[in-house]
C-alpha cells in the first residue's frame, strides 16, 4: 500500500535574482536543494490556497515593480513562470492572495499603496483593477517622512483584508467583495496606532479570534481581538528589548500551529526570536524568552506539525533549523541543518508534496 509522505517543499524568496526550492522533512528537519528559477528582486511570496500556484513581488522601482505569477510543479519540485503585472506603485513588498483564488493584493512600500490584481482561472495576473493610494507620515525621522505600506493580510472568515502602514502608524481595514474591484474600505477606515511605532507585519491566531502586529520601529507586539471584521487592541508589549532609542528593527510575527505560542523576530542590533505564551482565554501574552540567531532575521516560518522553525537571515545568506520544544515553546538550533549560500534570503513558505511512493 502507497504511504504518505510528509515532507514539505520550501520556497525561499529573496533579496538576489531567484527563488529556490528545497525539500525539507518536518518530521527530521532534513533537506535537500531541487530547482530554482530567476526574477528580479522576488522578496516576498505567497501561495494559492490549491498549493497550484506561487505569487511572488519584485522590490523594485519604476517598470520593474511587479506582481510574477508561477505554476508549481509538485512533482518535479519545479517553478514555472506564467507571467507578470506592473504593480503601478514602486517597491512592492508583500503579496497575499485570497483563499478563493480569485484575486491578489500586493503592499508597495515606497510610496504607500496597495494594489489589487484580479486572477484568471489558470492562475495568471490580470491587469490591475484598484490602486488604493494613502497619505500618512510619523515622528520618526528618515523612516516616516511619508506612508509606506508593508503587508497586506486576510482576516481566516475572508471578510476582511488589512494593510499595515509603517509609514504612518496606521493599519488599514477593508472589507472584500466576491467581484472586482474586491476591495473597498472599511469601518473604521483605518486603526491609528501609537505614534513612531512603526506596523509591519500582522498574523492571526488560529482560532481566528485574535491577531498580532509586531511593531518594527518601536520592538512592540500589539494583540488584537478580532471580531466580524474589526480590529479591537487589547494589549502592547516589548518584542525586542533592547535599550535605545532607533536601534530597533523588528521584522516578522507568526502564531504556532497548536496556538500556544507566538513569535517575533528582532533585527537591527539584536538579532533574535521573541517566544511568548499565549493565554488560550483572553489571547494575551506573556515573553518567555529571547533566542539569538544570526544577522538580521528578517522572516521565519513554521513547519505545520509545529516541529521546526525556520529562519532566514538575510544578511548572512543563511537559514537557520530550529527544533520546537512543544511544552515550552522554545528553541534549540542543530548547528549541522543550516541552509547555506542563499543569496539574501527574506521569505520562507512551505508547500506540500503528498506524491505517494511504495
Amino acid at each position: 500500500m502507497a504511504k504518505i509522505l510528509l515532507t514539505l517543499y520550501l520556497i525561499i524568496g529573496t533579496h538576489g535574482s531567484s527563488i529556490y526550492v528545497y525539500q525539507f522533512d518536518q518530521e527530521t528537519g532534513t533537506f535537500k536543494y531541487t530547482s530554482e528559477i530567476q526574477a528580479l528582486n522576488p522578496s516576498y511570496l505567497a501561495i494559492s490556497a490549491n498549493e497550484r500556484f506561487v505569487y511572488s513581488v519584485g522590490e523594485n522601482s519604476g517598470d520593474r515593480a511587479v506582481a510574477y505569477a508561477f505554476s508549481f510543479d509538485k512533482k518535479e519540485g519545479m517553478l514555472h513562470l506564467l507571467n507578470q503585472q506592473q504593480t503601478d506603485s514602486p517597491g512592492p513588498c508583500y503579496i497575499a492572495t485570497d483563499r478563493a483564488g480569485r484575486f491578489v493584493v500586493t503592499a508597495n512600500y515606497s510610496e504607500g499603496a496597495v494594489t489589487v490584481f484580479p486572477l484568471s482561472d489558470e492562475g495568471l495576473l490580470q491587469p490591475v483593477v484598484n490602486l488604493f493610494e494613502f497619505k500618512g507620515s510619523g515622528p520618526v525621522p528618515n523612516r516616516q517622512a511619508g506612508s509606506h505600506l508593508h503587508c497586506v493580510v486576510f482576516s481566516p472568515d475572508g471578510q476582511a483584508l488589512f494593510a499595515t502602514d509603517l509609514g504612518g502608524d496606521r493599519v488599514y481595514q477593508f472589507v472584500t467583495n466576491d467581484t472586482a474591484p474586491f476591495l473597498a474600505t472599511g469601518e473604521p477606515f483605518a486603526h491609528q496606532m501609537e505614534p513612531g511605532s512603526g506596523p509591519r507585519h500582522l498574523t492571526f491566531h488560529p482560532n481566528g479570534a485574535f491577531a498580532y502586529l509586531i511593531n518594527e520601529l518601536s520592538g512592540k507586539v500589539t494583540v488584537f481581538k478580532y471580531k466580524e471584521g474589526g480590529l479591537e487592541p487589547i494589549q502592547q508589549i516589548a518584542s525586542d528589548t533592547s535599550e535605545g532609542v532607533g536601534t530597533k528593527g523588528s521584522g516578522d510575527i507568526h502564531v504556532s500551529p497548536d496556538g500556544r505560542f507566538l513569535y517575533a523576530s528582532n533585527r537591527g542590533n539584536t538579532n533574535n526570536i521573541a517566544i511568548f505564551s499565549i493565554d488560550p482565554l483572553d489571547g494575551k501574552v506573556t515573553l518567555v524568552a529571547h533566542q539569538p540567531t544570526s544577522l538580521h532575521p528578517r522572516n521565519f516560518v513554521i513547519t505545520p506539525n509545529g516541529k521546526y522553525l525556520l529562519v532566514a537571515n538575510r544578511n548572512s545568506n543563511l537559514i537557520q533549523v530550529f527544533k520546537v520544544d512543544k511544552e515550552t515553546g522554545l528553541l534549540h538550533e542543530d548547528l549541522s541543518k543550516r541552509i547555506t549560500d542563499i543569496e539574501r534570503p527574506v521569505c520562507l513558505k512551505f508547500i506540500h508534496n503528498s506524491s505517494p511512493t511504495p
